[in-house]
């Protein structure tokens, strides 16, 4: 559980799971593909809305989209689309659904050839964690443009530059916490 005495950034707020988000994963390298592309689609339901209210629904997203096992969200038909689109645990927009079992198919076929996602997430800035200044944090950068650029090159959609820069915070490509954050340094 997050320690509620603890200095961490603005927005972790005082809801105890957005403070755990950010005390526990937030900003930490990820290297799992499954879970870089787990927090892509996740960002991409984001877009026009709050991440906690993503954040609350996770699991129920989880669920939903099978553990998001792309092999398995990839084989999704009408009947998993009319599915989805009748569970309140999840944002249901018909788009958005549609966009994570394309997403899913392009994962796959990466994967036919020979393409490891993680290697392709890091491969933008050489395996490393962009650091920003911890007192100003943009909505994109060009590396974000450049990200979504060969996101949306590839087909992958609600990959603007301002979701893939939340997703580059949120799967620790860039370290943006706040410069009197605990987790800034850790």
């Amino acid at each position: 559980m997050a320690d509620p005495d603890r200095h961490r950034c603005a927005w972790a707020g005082d809801d105890p799971l957005m403070q755990q988000y950010h005390d526990e994963e937030w900003g930490v390298p990820q290297r799992d593909p499954r879970m870089l592309w787990e927090m892509l689609v996740l960002e991409g339901f984001q877009a026009g809305l709050s991440w906690r209210t993503v954040l609350h629904k996770r699991d129920a997203f989880r669920k939903a989209f099978a553990g998001f096992d792309p092999a398995r969200v990839a084989r999704f038909g009408p009947r998993e689309v009319e599915r989805l689109m009748a569970d309140p645990g999840i944002v249901r927009s018909r788009a958005k659904i549609a966009a994570t079992i394309a997403a899913a198919k392009i994962y796959g076929d990466m994967a036919a050839r020979g393409e490891d996602f993680t290697a392709f997430c890091w491969s933008f800035t050489g395996g490393k964690t962009l650091r920003g200044d911890g007192r100003a944090v943009p909505a994109s950068t060009a590396k974000s443009e450049e990200i979504s650029s060969e996101l949306k090159r590839r087909g992958f959609k609600f990959v603007g530059p301002v979701i893939v820069y939340a997703w580059m915070q949120a799967v620790g490509i860039v370290n943006d916490h706040a410069a009197d954050c605990f987790r800034r340094n850790a």
